[in-house]
């Protein structure tokens, strides 16, 4: 099991593919609660900073703030 800095730090350029979990099979049960969620998809994906989607690598970053993704679209929105 990797640290989260481990999982942070894997190069999308030189990850093995193969070892990568496709998100599109991963499954949360939406009735379950919101802690179980979380531990299910991160017991799923494994590496929730570098996943794929079919063929492509996806690397993603967490900024430190309290400001959520809806607030971040919203913003987004209303100032388009």
């Amino acid at each position: 099991m990797m640290t989260a800095e481990e999982m942070k730090a894997v190069d999308i350029r030189t990850v093995n593919r193969d070892e990568l979990v496709d998100i599109r099979d991963v499954v949360i049960d939406q009735d379950a609660p919101k802690e179980e969620k979380i531990k299910s998809f991160m017991r799923q994906i494994r590496n929730p900073y570098c996943f794929k989607v079919g063929n492509v690598v996806v690397k993603t970053t967490f900024a430190d703030t309290d400001a959520t993704l809806d607030d971040r679209l919203e913003h987004y929105l209303r100032n388009k």
